[in-house]
């Protein structure tokens, strides 16, 4: 017997050393790891921030440099196409019969080629021309500097846009592809608005273009930066493929982005390759072109790989240190912590009497005071909850009492359209300004007709007229007169809202006829209705006009004979669940007719 309570001993003073344990080892790893996942997604954050910043740079300045690569040779074009010698020389070609054409062409050939060594010799040579056609507005070609030609660019589409205006376009050439410049020739006393005389067409070298697409300097392993065109095809040279310029087609969501909503682009999607890529664009529809710059995603995260080992590895030495500092700490504490245990224990078992008999100046005494002191404000606490519970009882019963028999009444509801809406934007002292006002000038006009209120239901008021068999037509026509005064007030208590600045708003009434229940509340003078009665009258309160009122079937029974009012059913369509409910808007003869 003595073995068994040593042993049992033993193991009660090893299961608090390792509970005591367990709970500093789940702090330690909830706190690190709540910091080390704060810290790996703030470090991941800003290394894909970084690396959406790099993208984005390379993005934006190449295709800015592109724009200018661009719009430089629009400018140029543009240059030669206004020399007054081209002017003059296409001005006078286009009045010649095409019978004579050949030979002018031969004799002027000397004089274009006087211009565009001029030309070149202003601009550099390193525009890289490899071709420049002067074609007039016939179509015929005037001169093309690799020699006579006589092609008809009728229908050539270079032709028809050049004479719309000046832009830059690619076509393939071998496994790569050649600038075209367009640019239209205009009469050397053209004014605003006067139609081309012709059109330039310039075939130019595209290395400007490539070293700045070929550059992959910061770029990394997997990085890229192409050009797709309008049509969906790769105008540069693939990191990844061979002769990709107008055979690789990319439909990216970097692209659909840029030619779809004109919108740029930065984040993660598969590239043309279907691999995913950490991408950025810039997006010129105006050009027909988009820039991409990629990286591979797994280039992209792979720093972010290195810190999340890192942290890992940091996190589980300190666990482990962690750990041994509980141990021995718990190891240390255990003996009087065993005693605090079994005196709540006793304390678990019903015994509020018991007191811990730890005599000790450190914080385990202190614990031990708190722990005595705990119980004895126990005890009090319970004797306080059975003494309220027994007065909770009592009171249950009397709260909310319905009586045993029903009566008839005329009950009425009146409820503002919309208010949800019209409040949304309203202050809460504005909100409660809106409510008063509505709800007070009603309740004022309800008791003037000695109807009694009942309560306010969010935006909706509910009152009742109390209807004996003897005044039965009497009250009737007094809940009438009633309503229907209310539906005149509109306009009075709109002036109300509108004087303190509130938005005017629109209501509506319902009334029935029938039983009710009454409750009876011990905290209110007014006793609560319940029942079908009051049911009706809310369902029916949405097929009620704006400002207007409607009745119930059994009020409009015991109603209809009333020659002072008009009454109209109302009409349901059969998907309207309010059909299940006959209702009729009543309105008041005039009294003139």
């Amino acid at each position: 017997m003595r073995y068994s309570e040593e042993k049992n001993k033993s193991f009660i003073s090893f299961s608090l050393d390792k509970k005591l344990v367990l709970l500093v080892m789940l702090v330690t790893v909830t706190a690190l790891g709540v910091t080390s996942y704060m810290n790996f997604d703030y470090a991941t954050e800003i290394l894909k921030q970084r690396g959406g910043d790099q993208l984005l740079g390379e993005s934006t300045i190449r295709g800015e440099t592109l724009r200018l690569l661009f719009e430089s040779r629009i400018d140029q074009n543009n240059l030669l196409a206004s020399d007054p010698m081209i002017q003059s020389l296409v001005s006078d070609m286009n009045k010649i019969s095409e019978d004579e054409l050949k030979n002018i062409k031969e004799e002027n050939r000397k004089n274009f080629l006087i211009q565009i060594q001029a030309f070149q010799e202003l601009v550099g040579f390193s525009i890289g021309f490899e071709d420049v056609k002067i074609v007039g507005i016939n179509g015929k070609v005037f001169f093309s500097l690799v020699g006579l030609s006589d092609e008809d660019f009728t229908k050539n589409q270079y032709f028809k846009r050049g004479l719309t205006g000046s832009f830059v376009d690619f076509e393939p050439f071998g496994t790569g592809k050649k600038m075209i410049v367009v640019s239209p020739v205009f009469a050397i006393d053209n004014k605003s608005g006067d139609e081309p005389i012709g059109v330039i067409i310039s075939k130019m070298r595209t290395t400007a273009m490539d070293n700045l697409l070929l550059n992959r300097s910061g770029l990394g392993e997997t990085g890229e930066v192409y050009v797709v065109n309008d049509q969906l095809l790769m105008l540069s040279e693939s990191r990844f493929f061979e002769n990709a310029v107008f055979q690789q087609r990319v439909d990216t969501v970097a692209v659909q982005k840029c030619f779809n909503e004109g919108e740029e682009y930065i984040g993660f999607y598969p590239d043309y390759r279907g691999t995913p890529i950490y991408g950025s664009s810039y997006c010129a529809p105006d050009l027909g072109i988009v820039l991409l710059a990629e990286i591979d995603e797994k280039e992209t995260i792979e720093p972010i790989k290195i810190l999340q080992s890192r942290i890992l590895l940091t996190s589980l030495f300190i666990t482990m240190l962690m750990g041994l500092v509980a141990y021995f700490t718990a190891e240390s504490i255990s003996h009087p912590l065993r005693k605090l245990k079994n005196a709540a224990n006793k304390i678990a078992n019903g015994d509020l009497d018991v007191r811990t008999t730890i005599q000790t100046n450190d914080e385990i005494g202190q614990l031990s005071n708190a722990f005595d002191s705990m119980v004895e404000k126990l005890q009090n606490s319970l004797l306080e909850i059975k003494d309220k519970e027994n007065v909770i009882k009592q009171q249950e019963d009397i709260l909310l009492q319905f009586s045993n028999y029903s009566e008839k009444h005329c009950v009425c509801l009146v409820d503002i359209i919309n208010s949800t809406k019209i409040t949304s934007n309203l202050s809460d002292k504005q909100t409660s300004d809106f409510y008063k006002i509505f709800l007070n000038s009603i309740a004022t006009i309800v008791q003037k007709f000695d109807g009694v209120v009942v309560k306010n239901i969010g935006d909706a008021l509910l009152f009742y007229f109390p209807v004996l068999m003897q005044n039965e037509e009497r009250v009737l026509k007094k809940c009438l007169d009633c309503c229907l005064s209310l539906c005149a007030s509109h306009d009075e208590i709109a002036y109300k809202i509108k004087y303190e600045n509130l938005p005017v708003f629109d209501y509506r009434l319902s009334a029935t006829y029938g039983m009710v229940r009454i409750a009876k509340i011990s905290t209110s003078s007014v006793n609560d209705i319940f029942g079908a009665t009051v049911n009706r009258c809310s369902k029916i309160n949405y097929s009620a006009p704006k400002n207007g009122l409607v009745i119930g079937e059994d009020f409009y029974n015991s109603a209809k004979s009333f020659k002072e009012f008009h009454f109209e059913k109302v009409k349901h369509n059969d998907s309207d669940t309010a059909h299940k409910y006959p209702s009729y808007i009543v309105t008041k003869h005039d009294v003139n007719n």
